[in-house]
């Protein structure tokens, strides 16, 4: 059984057909649809103006991007830091990010400062202060809002990992304060893999470098469209999110988070949870002797697919659940867990 949403996600039938629907007329007219001059602005502008009434942002603020991690890396890798500068990252970033940052303060002489993220109070020699929405391991989801208040309020630049958080948690980005916003819409939203988008307020949408320069880069050009074309690549991953919005729309989507948000506060594992603040993924803490092997058993001897990871507090075992998952899921990982 599949409690590992949150890895990849997973595309309703639906969502996906359509998908394979914008595929297929790529194919029969690639110029047509795919030329600047011709449809390809105005069906990435439909899309883009869907996502943006979904996470509660300006379409001006908002750029398609393949994922998450594209997003923050272009960003991140814009950034004119200088030895000495600071970086406040939480406690608990996704690895990934934490490579990067790592990359940039070698290459900057930057230094990077983590904190539990309650304590993310930007000091004199901040330049950015970078964290989590939803924290990968644990599914805690933070109040960012708080964080990029009091970046603000310092001159600090905020970044914000949503990675997690689009079609797990309600967005409203105008609101929330972050000056850049990276989100997923293959997890939680459902969309096709490959689809993702980059948010900025306008006051530092120019300090963002997108991360090809071609045919879209000029002076003039608006913020999406900086980031709209990056030499031939298959839009239609972009264009289905419209179509999973309109799908979870059409499903009560509220309702199934609810359902999996009880589901988990039902689970009896027998560990620890590493937080009371989740939605639709919970981390649990490991006291095993072997927690890769514990990983191992339990897709092995169970078919359980379910992450086991190490993080700085420890090993944590992550459940996240989708409208498919049932308690028959849980209770077959609790067995299982009880036999390791």
């Amino acid at each position: 059984m599949y409690l590992n949403h949150g890895s990849f996600g997973a595309c309703p039938r639906p969502v996906f057909e359509a998908y394979q629907a914008y595929q297929r007329e790529l194919e029969r007219q690639p110029v047509e649809f795919l030329a600047l001059e011709r449809r390809l602005p105005a069906l990435l502008d439909g899309a883009r103006f869907a996502l943006a009434a979904y996470v509660g942002a300006s379409p001006d603020n908002l750029a398609f991007a393949t994922n998450a991690s594209s997003a923050v890396n272009a960003a991140v890798r814009s950034l004119e830091l200088a030895p000495g500068d600071e970086v406040l990252l939480g406690d608990d970033e996704y690895g990934g990010m934490e490579i990067l940052w790592e990359y940039v303060a070698r290459e900057t002489g930057a230094r990077l400062v983590r904190r539990a993220f309650d304590d993310l109070v930007p000091g004199p020699r901040t330049k950015v202060v970078f964290c989590s929405h939803v924290e990968w391991t644990s599914g805690r989801v933070n109040d960012v809002a708080e964080i990029c208040r009091r970046a603000r309020e310092a001159g600090v630049l905020s970044i914000v990992d949503g990675a997690h958080a689009p079609g797990q948690i309600d967005l409203d980005l105008e609101s929330l304060g972050a000056d850049v916003y990276a989100g997923n819409c293959h997890k939680w939203l459902c969309a096709p893999k490959g689809s993702g988008f980059l948010y900025a307020r306008p006051e530092v949408q120019r300090l963002i470098d997108p991360l090809v320069v071609s045919w879209d880069w000029g002076d003039g050009a608006a913020f999406h469209e900086l980031h709209r074309w990056q030499g031939t690549r298959d839009p239609s991953a972009f264009l289905a999110v419209q179509d999973a919005i309109e799908f979870q729309a059409a499903n009560d989507w509220p309702a199934v988070r609810e359902r999996c948000h009880a589901l988990l506060a039902a689970g009896e594992f027998g560990l620890e949870p590493l937080t009371s603040d989740y939605v639709q993924m919970r981390g649990f803490r490991v006291e095993h002797e072997d927690p890769p092997a514990l990983k191992r058993r339990l897709y092995d001897d169970h078919r359980i697919e379910v992450p086991v990871v190490e993080t700085r507090q420890g090993w944590s075992l992550r459940v996240s659940v989708q409208a498919y998952n049932d308690a028959s899921d849980l209770g077959a990982l609790a067995a299982a867990l009880g036999e390791s």
